[in-house]
Protein backbone atom coordinates (compact mmCIF):
# COMPACT_ATOMS: atom_id res chain seq x y z
CA UNK A 1 0.00 0.00 0.00
CA UNK A 2 1.33 3.34 -1.02
CA UNK A 3 2.43 5.68 2.04
CA UNK A 4 -0.46 7.69 0.81
CA UNK A 5 -2.69 5.34 1.04
CA UNK A 6 -1.78 4.75 4.74
CA UNK A 7 -1.86 8.13 5.76
CA UNK A 8 -5.36 8.16 4.77
CA UNK A 9 -6.25 5.33 6.38
CA UNK A 10 -4.42 6.51 9.10
CA UNK A 11 -6.56 9.88 9.28
CA UNK A 12 -9.82 8.10 8.21
CA UNK A 13 -9.12 5.78 11.67
CA UNK A 14 -8.42 8.82 13.83
CA UNK A 15 -11.43 10.85 12.74
CA UNK A 16 -14.19 8.14 13.10
CA UNK A 17 -12.40 7.38 16.79
CA UNK A 18 -13.06 10.96 17.49
CA UNK A 19 -16.78 10.74 16.45
CA UNK A 20 -17.35 7.60 18.88
CA UNK A 21 -15.86 10.01 21.66
CA UNK A 22 -18.11 12.85 20.52
CA UNK A 23 -21.09 10.30 20.83
CA UNK A 24 -19.91 8.92 24.28
CA UNK A 25 -19.87 12.57 25.23
CA UNK A 26 -23.57 13.48 24.08
CA UNK A 27 -24.06 10.29 26.12
CA UNK A 28 -22.79 12.35 29.22
CA UNK A 29 -24.73 15.33 28.23
CA UNK A 30 -27.99 13.43 27.35
CA UNK A 31 -28.14 12.25 30.90
CA UNK A 32 -26.34 15.62 33.01
CA UNK A 33 -28.35 18.37 31.30
CA UNK A 34 -31.70 16.47 31.27
CA UNK A 35 -31.51 15.01 34.92
CA UNK A 36 -30.45 18.17 36.92
CA UNK A 37 -33.71 19.65 35.67
CA UNK A 38 -35.51 16.88 36.24
CA UNK A 39 -34.22 15.52 39.93
CA UNK A 40 -34.80 19.36 41.13
CA UNK A 41 -38.53 18.98 40.09
CA UNK A 42 -38.46 15.61 41.60
CA UNK A 43 -37.01 17.17 45.07
CA UNK A 44 -39.62 19.42 44.94
CA UNK A 45 -42.78 17.89 44.09
CA UNK A 46 -41.65 14.32 44.60
CA UNK A 47 -43.26 11.42 42.47
CA UNK A 48 -46.53 13.27 41.48
CA UNK A 49 -47.43 12.28 37.75
CA UNK A 50 -50.84 13.79 37.72
CA UNK A 51 -48.76 17.28 38.01
CA UNK A 52 -45.90 15.96 35.74
CA UNK A 53 -48.27 15.49 32.95
CA UNK A 54 -50.13 18.66 34.11
CA UNK A 55 -47.31 20.95 33.88
CA UNK A 56 -45.39 19.35 30.31
CA UNK A 57 -48.95 20.25 29.01
CA UNK A 58 -49.67 23.19 30.69
CA UNK A 59 -48.75 25.17 27.74
CA UNK A 60 -48.47 25.21 24.03
CA UNK A 61 -44.76 25.15 24.19
CA UNK A 62 -44.33 22.98 26.45
CA UNK A 63 -46.68 20.27 24.55
CA UNK A 64 -44.92 21.38 21.11
CA UNK A 65 -41.29 19.96 22.70
CA UNK A 66 -43.39 16.77 24.50
CA UNK A 67 -45.05 15.79 21.70
CA UNK A 68 -41.80 16.08 19.18
CA UNK A 69 -39.77 14.32 22.54
CA UNK A 70 -42.52 11.49 21.75
CA UNK A 71 -42.20 11.49 17.86
CA UNK A 72 -38.48 11.63 17.93
CA UNK A 73 -38.01 8.95 20.48
CA UNK A 74 -40.57 6.72 17.92
CA UNK A 75 -38.39 7.80 14.93
CA UNK A 76 -35.10 6.51 16.73
CA UNK A 77 -36.58 2.82 17.50
CA UNK A 78 -37.84 2.62 13.57
CA UNK A 79 -34.13 3.18 13.39
CA UNK A 80 -32.53 1.34 15.56
CA UNK A 81 -34.37 -1.87 14.65
CA UNK A 82 -33.90 -1.36 10.75
CA UNK A 83 -29.86 -0.13 11.78
CA UNK A 84 -29.69 -3.39 13.94
CA UNK A 85 -29.89 -5.93 10.52
CA UNK A 86 -28.07 -3.27 8.10
CA UNK A 87 -25.57 -2.84 10.36
CA UNK A 88 -25.66 -6.17 12.62
CA UNK A 89 -25.90 -3.76 15.65
CA UNK A 90 -26.03 -6.20 18.64
CA UNK A 91 -27.88 -5.51 22.04
CA UNK A 92 -30.54 -2.75 20.48
CA UNK A 93 -32.09 -3.12 23.46
CA UNK A 94 -29.85 -1.07 25.25
CA UNK A 95 -30.84 2.84 23.57
CA UNK A 96 -34.08 1.70 23.42
CA UNK A 97 -34.04 1.38 27.24
CA UNK A 98 -32.07 4.42 27.69
CA UNK A 99 -34.70 6.16 25.53
CA UNK A 100 -37.32 5.03 27.97
CA UNK A 101 -35.41 5.61 31.35
CA UNK A 102 -33.87 9.00 30.23
CA UNK A 103 -34.58 10.32 26.73
CA UNK A 104 -33.86 10.39 23.48
CA UNK A 105 -30.89 12.58 24.59
CA UNK A 106 -29.25 9.45 25.75
CA UNK A 107 -30.68 6.64 23.03
CA UNK A 108 -29.68 8.43 20.19
CA UNK A 109 -26.40 9.40 21.10
CA UNK A 110 -25.80 5.97 22.37
CA UNK A 111 -26.75 3.98 19.62
CA UNK A 112 -24.93 6.62 17.01
CA UNK A 113 -21.74 5.10 19.25
CA UNK A 114 -22.81 1.47 18.87
CA UNK A 115 -23.59 1.65 15.62
CA UNK A 116 -19.98 3.70 14.83
CA UNK A 117 -18.45 1.04 16.40
CA UNK A 118 -19.86 -1.87 14.23
CA UNK A 119 -19.09 0.30 11.39
CA UNK A 120 -15.56 0.71 11.93
CA UNK A 121 -15.17 -3.21 12.73
CA UNK A 122 -16.39 -4.01 9.34
CA UNK A 123 -14.05 -1.16 7.42
CA UNK A 124 -10.80 -1.50 9.36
Amino acid sequence: MAVAQLELVRRVRLSLTGLRHVHLGLCALGVVVPYSEFIRWLLQHGIDMDLFMRELFATPIGAFFAFDVVISALALFVFVFTERTAVRVRHVWLPVVATLVVGVSLGLPLFLYMRQRCLDANTF
